[in-house]
């Protein structure tokens, strides 16, 4: 086959329109995936929605649910209808399921009413989390072929920015009185972007070369054995994240730490988990990713330990601890999948879809969990300290999975796409 038959020559490049409205997209799905924990203290407060422990924790199940479902569907789906209907598709879940909040808000007096709007909502933004990061990945490579790890290390940059943005959003909000102005501000950034994105043609060159089909299209594969000790992981490590991520706010609230301070110090947290995904993925010519691998964990029990003991009234601690257990968290997920990448080869394009199927379980039992057991009366500085035996598990889990195992070559693993287009190459 001759290369301009690989490779149309009328094949366009990508504007700087598409790639400066993937990037905006990544932000904005950051700041809308964490509207909901963002939001936790007016969920549970009995001046706003006054849901008890178990259905704040609830509220998540559908979430869970639908981010699996559309995860491990949305590479045969862009087979069919092609990334950009996906990703359309799921800017616009989660556009609806910030309106279904902004409507919950007139009704929170009546949880008859304002509870099946919020797991209806939570449902959405499941679905536009799970359809939406993967398309959002796969143009990014596909946008910059000849800078792949910076271009997805800019975009995971960019999402994680968007999760630290969110709780200060809440809080300036709350501050002025209206906390639903983060779902608004949230749903018109999402309806330009779906205007915006519509009127690009959003091809990239992973698409062209495969006639509009996603490399791998013909191929399927089991689930092999070897996958499992990365399955538990992945679990594990959504349980500690979602500790950090629901909890943190009422945790601190219940210390008497003020909303303002408790959204900071969530803010705090996803900064961390972001600057520390950026620092390891900058150094990891100097800091080995297998040493990161094996040292965060300890770095997240020890961090959980701490906040199992913060005293009342200490806002600048729970800040550190909480900070300390973003830095724990930071790398730790997109290692995983980096690892299976490299080292599970015959089912290299589906581990990506596999580990974050397995990380929204741990993220549901934490989410869903934690609500019982407060409910049968354990506190959540116990859960915290309970929390660091998991994160202790974590840190044995990195020892099977890395062992007598090179670093990855990238902390940021590469869209399943872009493995299999490289596969593909001769030579």
């Amino acid at each position: 086959m001759t290369a301009s038959a690989s490779r149309p020559a009328t094949s366009p490049a990508p504007t700087g329109a598409e790639k400066l409205t993937i990037y905006a997209a990544g932000l904005v799905q950051g700041i809308t995936l964490v509207t909901f924990p963002a939001a936790s203290t007016i969920f549970t407060s009995s001046a706003g929605y006054g849901l008890s422990a178990a259905k704040y924790g609830a509220m998540f199940v559908p979430q869970v649910l639908a981010a699996i479902i559309a995860s491990l569907a949305g590479a045969p789906l862009a087979r069919r209808i092609g990334r950009k209907l996906v990703y359309m598709g799921g800017l616009a879940a989660n556009l609806i399921s910030m309106a279904l909040l902004v409507g919950s808000r007139f009704a929170e007096a009546d949880q008859s009413i304002s509870y099946p709007l919020l797991l209806v909502a939570t449902a959405f933004l499941g679905l536009g989390f799970g359809l939406t990061v993967p398309a959002l990945n796969t143009f990014t490579a596909a946008f910059h072929p000849s800078a792949v790890d910076r271009s997805v290390l800019v975009l995971n940059a960019l999402l994680g920015l968007g999760t630290a943005l969110a709780p200060v959003f809440v809080a300036i909000f709350v501050g002025l009185g209206a906390w639903v102005g983060l779902p608004i501000l949230a749903a018109i950034l999402l309806a330009a972007l779906l205007a915006v994105s519509a009127r690009l043609p959003l091809r990239g060159r992973v698409a062209e070369q495969t006639g509009g089909r996603e490399p791998g299209a013909g191929r399927r594969a089991g689930v092999p054995t070897a996958f499992l000790p990365f399955a538990a992981f992945a679990l594990l490590y959504g349980f500690c994240e979602t500790m950090n991520g629901n909890w943190s706010q009422i945790d601190l609230t219940e210390l008497h730490v003020s909303a303002t301070a408790a959204s900071l110090t969530l803010t705090a947290f996803w900064a961390l988990v972001t600057a520390g995904r950026v620092l390891f993925a900058a150094l990891h010519r100097l800091v080995p990713s297998k040493l990161a691998y094996h040292a965060l964990p300890l770095v997240l029990a020890a961090a959980f330990g701490l906040i199992a003991t913060l005293p009342a009234n200490a806002p600048w601690l729970g800040l550190a601890w909480f900070g300390l257990a973003g830095l724990g968290c930071s790398a730790l997920l997109p290692l995983t999948i980096s690892f299976g990448q490299e080292n599970l080869t015959a089912v290299s394009a589906s581990v990506a879809s596999w580990v974050i199927a397995c990380y929204q379980v741990g993220y549901g039992i934490a989410a869903f969990g934690v609500g019982p057991l407060r409910s049968a009366g354990v506190t959540l500085p116990k859960i915290y300290a309970g929390s660091a035996a998991v994160a202790v598990a974590l840190g044995l889990l990195a020892v099977v999975i890395a062992h007598r195992r090179p670093s990855p070559a990238s902390v940021h693993p590469r869209p399943s796409s872009h493995i299999e287009q490289r596969r593909g190459r001769p030579g």
